[in-house]
């Protein structure tokens, strides 16, 4: 474990240092009135694996550097490894000497990394690790966590009976993807009356894929399947709309990630079992004091390593706990703000919102 000084408590003394805001085409940049401090630069990966990306990571970001006071860009690769190459290009030449990377998969982030230290930029791999890369620091919650959570809430849905289990991952190319798959099997494997009737990586994690892929198994496995460990919100949505086609609405196990309104939506009406809470914030704010740690020359405060078993070496980490959340849990993720009740409880869930005591 490595501590350091640098706490978000101390971040005013940063600021005192670095101020002043002006505007580029992400509309979320911030310059500083020194630009010898360098500026951080984001890439998220993109506006369909997710929605969280645009929806809480950009602005719980943008929110971190500004109480930073350091300058920042923070822009979105739409789901193209070459616009990821051009945007850190890019971000280089305007003065950034820290870049914070979400990648759409290890090879192009890996390169990206590799060019941004050919030229003394320092980078931090946000949320997915880049395998073979040369990232500084890694923030992310712990993804093996993340999967151990889908199982246990699979197996709290399904209970101990004989059930036959579809897997539907996340991308191939996507490292998180494979750790959320092995954390189920590490809980679900264990348990002798559970069957795996199917598993299928669904490529770019594009609900549509996961649909077809989906029907594909249950028209395969005749309807028989129980459960199905979905890796994120938007794919389990998919299954729902699979399982509701076939006249079986409610009677199949769904577990989800992200907590996405229409997640917790399908949650309350009970075609989804549950679904794994990442406070994203917590994740923007570590990312924060990493960068502003590297921006300042300063040591952040990690607590454990990650093994990158590609570039043979384990990375400082930062890394943060998911939380399983059922019907009951729903209340919490927007007490925390995490979604708003007005858009969750719109239209027929007002009184499903009441019911589980959310106003």
């Amino acid at each position: 474990m490595r501590k350091g000084i640098l706490s978000l408590a101390t971040l005013s003394v940063v600021a005192a240092l670095v101020l002043t805001a002006c505007g580029d085409d992400s509309g979320d940049s911030q310059a500083a009135s020194d630009p010898a401090k360098g500026k951080v630069g984001v890439i998220l990966p993109d506006t369909t694996s997710s929605t969280r990306y645009e929806s809480f990571d950009r602005p719980y970001l943008a929110q971190a550097f500004k109480a930073a006071g350091v300058r920042y860009d923070i822009q979105n690769a739409e789901g193209s490894a070459q616009r990821f190459q051009t945007i850190a290009d890019q971000m280089i030449t305007s003065g950034a000497t820290v870049l914070v990377l979400d990648g759409l998969d290890s090879d192009s982030a890996a390169a990206v990394q590799r060019k941004a230290r050919a030229q003394g930029v320092k980078t931090i791999d946000y949320d997915r690790l880049a395998l073979g890369g040369v990232s500084d620091y890694y923030v992310s919650f712990d993804n093996v966590k993340v999967g151990e959570e889908l199982g246990n809430g699979l197996r709290k849905c399904l209970g101990d009976k004989a059930a036959n289990i579809a897997y539907l991952n996340g991308a191939p190319t996507d490292n998180n993807a494979t750790l959320f798959a092995r954390g189920a099997h590490a809980v679900l494997d264990k348990v002798p009356s559970y069957r795996k009737a199917a598993e299928q990586a669904v490529p770019d994690w594009k609900p549509e894929k996961a649909a077809t892929i989906f029907e594909q198994m249950w028209t395969e496995q005749k309807g028989r399947i129980d459960g199905v460990v979905a890796a994120n919100d938007n794919l389990a949505n998919a299954v729902v709309s699979i399982v509701n086609k076939n006249g079986e609405a409610g009677k199949v196990a769904v577990t989800g990630q992200d907590a996405t309104p229409q997640g917790l939506q399908n949650i309350l009406d009970g075609k989804q079992c549950m679904t794994v809470y990442k406070p994203v914030k917590q994740e923007a704010d570590a990312a924060a004091r990493l960068a502003v740690a590297l921006l300042t020359g300063g040591r952040a405060e990690t607590n454990g390593t990650t093994n990158d078993p590609e570039g043979k070496r384990d990375v400082p980490s930062v890394l943060l706990t998911p939380i399983g959340v059922f019907e009951d849990g729903v209340k919490r993720v927007v007490t925390d703000g995490f979604v708003k009740a007005s858009e969750l409880c719109k239209g027929g869930y007002a009184a499903k919102c009441r019911d589980a005591g959310i106003r």
